[in-house]
């Protein structure tokens, strides 16, 4: 799966795994808020990225739709770390013209989220 080119500026890459892919973001310049913390933004961006990449997989097979989102809530939890951070997206709802996506950050230990975002998605079928 190619990753949208927001993600290479981010510098995510697809860790493999079984079921939804899970992105990887090192910490770098690019991604530093406060010094030693990541950006909310880039946390923002990492969730975004994790949900696309879930739903893109949710459609494998489909071809000529697109996604448009549609609403967006993201929940930090705790600051990101000078770490790598890690994030999956998980498909809620798979509709006909709606999706609903949830992804999740963390660094050291999945069941330790460093933020959560809720998506929904308008699914544009061609």
């Amino acid at each position: 799966m190619k990753l949208p080119p927001y993600a290479e500026v981010l510098g995510l890459e697809i860790e493999p795994s079984d079921g939804a892919p899970v992105l990887v973001m090192p910490f770098a310049d690019d991604v530093v808020g406060r010094p030693g913390f990541l950006h909310g933004g880039a946390i923002s961006g990492l969730l975004e990225m994790a949900a696309i990449v879930a739903l893109d997989h949710a459609l494998a097979g489909e071809s000529g739709g697109r996604i448009k989102p549609v609403g967006v809530t993201v929940d930090f939890m705790r600051g990101g770390r000078d770490k790598p951070t890690r994030a999956a997206g998980r498909v809620t709802r798979l509709g006909t013209r709606v999706a609903n996506v949830e992804a999740t950050a963390w660094q050291d230990e999945p069941d330790r989220p460093i933020a959560a975002a809720r998506m929904n998605y308008l699914i544009v079928r061609g």
